[in-house]
C-alpha cells in the first residue's frame, strides 16, 4: 500500500506553510489524492513531486496561473520538467554570481575612493540591460510587416515555433503555435494579453528537449546574449529550423555608410569588439545568410530604422527603445544628439545625406540567418 504524508509532515519538509498547501489545493494547483481518517489532507509520492515542481517554478518568479499551465503541460513528463528546472536555475545562478561579482568590485572601487559612472554600473549588470530599457519598447517597438513577412516565410510549414529574446512579442507569427522565451522580467511584465505563453530562461540553456519545435526564431536579441554562438547552437538542438534577425559585425561598409555611426556616434564600433563573425554565427546553426534591407519608413523602432528620418534621434522617447544609447553612455549620447541637432538646424545634414532621399530602403548590415 502506498505511503502518504499528512499535511503537516509535507509543509514542515517543503518549507512552506500548511496555509499555503490548503490555499493550493483550493485553487487546484496541488489536490492530495486522499484523506485520512480524520479528515486531513494527505499526499501521495505523485503529489510530492507536482509540489517539488510548483515550488521550485513559483521560486523562478512564475505566477500561479503560470505554473499550472506548465505542470499540467501533457506533453512534459517528469524528466522533461527536470531539465527545464535545471536549465531555469542554471541560468539563475549564472546571473546571480554575475552579479555578485559587479557589486565585489564596485565595492572595490569604492573603498578606493572611486565612483563608477552610470554607464559603467548598467555595463556590469549587462544581463539586465532590458531591465533598464524595457519599459520604453511598447512606444517604439513595433511589428515591421515588410521584415515579418521574410521570417515567417523562412519559418516554412512550422507549426510549433519558439521566441527566444522575445521581449514584448513583436514578429511572433499569428497562425503558428509560439512558446516564447524572455530573461527579463520588464519585457514580460509587458507582452499583451493573449501572447504566447513566456518561460522565464536566457538563450544560452533552453529548458527545452531536442527538437522540441519545428522552428525556432530569434529577432533583434542575439548581440544581447552572454554567448550568442551557444545561444543558436541551443535553438538549433531544440529546433528542427532556425530563422534569426541579427547584423554582419564584421561588415564595416555598413558603418560607413549609415551616417549616425559615421558623423556622430563613433563609439558604436566599441560595441562589436568581441563579437562574433558572420561565419562562426552561421556556422552555430549550419546555415546562411541573407541581407535584410531596412525601408525607409520602418515601423520598428530598431537603431537604423530612421536612417532617412533623422529628426528621430532626437527624441527621448525613441532612444530609449534602443539599447545602443544606454549601452554607449550619456555622455557620448550627449554629444551625439547635440552635433546632430546642430547640422540639422543648420542644414548640414541634409547637404551631406542628399543622396538618401531617393533611397527607399538601405542595406545597413542587418542579416537573416536561416538554417
Amino acid at each position: 500500500m502506498e505511503e502518504h504524508l499528512t499535511v503537516g509532515r509535507v509543509a514542515e519538509l517543503a518549507g512552506v506553510s500548511v496555509r499555503t498547501l490548503h490555499h493550493y489545493d483550493e485553487i487546484g494547483l496541488l489536490e492530495p489524492s486522499t484523506r485520512t481518517l480524520a479528515g486531513h489532507r494527505a499526499y501521495s509520492a505523485g503529489d510530492v513531486q507536482r509540489l517539488r515542481e510548483v515550488l521550485a517554478y513559483r521560486r523562478l518568479g512564475f505566477g500561479l496561473r503560470e505554473i499550472a499551465a506548465l505542470v499540467d503541460d501533457p506533453a512534459t513528463d517528469a524528466v522533461a520538467h527536470l531539465r527545464r528546472l535545471r536549465g531555469l536555475l542554471v541560468d539563475q545562478r549564472d546571473r546571480a554570481a554575475a552579479m555578485v561579482t559587479a557589486i565585489d568590485r564596485e565595492l572595490e572601487a569604492r573603498a578606493r575612493g572611486i565612483r563608477t559612472t552610470p554607464e559603467e554600473q548598467l555595463k556590469a549588470f549587462g544581463a539586465h540591460l532590458y531591465d533598464a530599457i524595457g519599459s520604453a519598447y511598447p512606444a517604439t517597438r513595433r511589428t515591421e510587416p515588410r521584415i515579418a513577412a521574410r521570417m515567417w516565410e523562412a519559418l516554412g510549414d512550422a507549426r510549433t515555433v519558439l521566441n527566444v529574446g522575445a521581449g514584448t512579442g513583436s514578429y511572433e507569427p499569428p497562425d503558428r503555435v509560439v512558446t516564447a522565451v524572455e530573461p527579463s522580467a520588464v519585457m514580460r511584465a509587458q507582452r499583451p494579453v493573449g501572447a504566447a505563453p513566456c518561460v522565464a530562461a536566457a538563450a544560452e540553456s533552453l529548458p527545452f528537449d531536442d527538437k522540441s519545435f519545428d522552428a525556432a526564431m530569434a529577432v533583434s536579441t542575439v548581440h544581447h546574449w552572454r554567448d550568442p554562438v551557444a545561444g543558436l547552437r541551443e535553438m538549433r538542438r531544440v529546433a528542427r529550423r532556425v530563422v534569426v534577425f541579427t547584423y554582419d559585425a564584421d561588415d564595416t561598409g555598413w558603418r560607413q555608410r549609415f551616417w549616425l555611426t559615421r558623423d556622430y556616434l563613433p563609439e558604436f564600433a566599441d560595441l562589436l569588439v568581441g563579437w562574433p563573425s558572420l561565419a562562426d554565427l552561421t556556422h552555430a546553426i549550419g546555415g546562411r545568410a541573407e541581407p535584410l534591407l531596412v525601408p525607409w519608413d520602418c515601423a520598428d523602432g530598431f537603431f537604423e530604422a530612421y536612417w532617412r528620418r533623422p529628426e528621430a534621434y532626437l527624441d527621448e522617447h525613441v532612444r530609449r527603445a534602443v539599447s545602443v544609447w544606454t549601452r554607449v553612455g550619456p555622455q557620448a549620447e550627449r554629444r551625439a544628439v547635440s552635433a546632430l541637432r546642430e547640422d540639422l538646424s543648420s542644414g548640414r545634414w541634409a547637404e551631406r545625406n542628399r543622396d538618401l532621399v531617393a533611397l527607399d530602403t538601405a542595406e545597413l548590415g542587418l542579416r537573416l540567418l536561416v538554417a
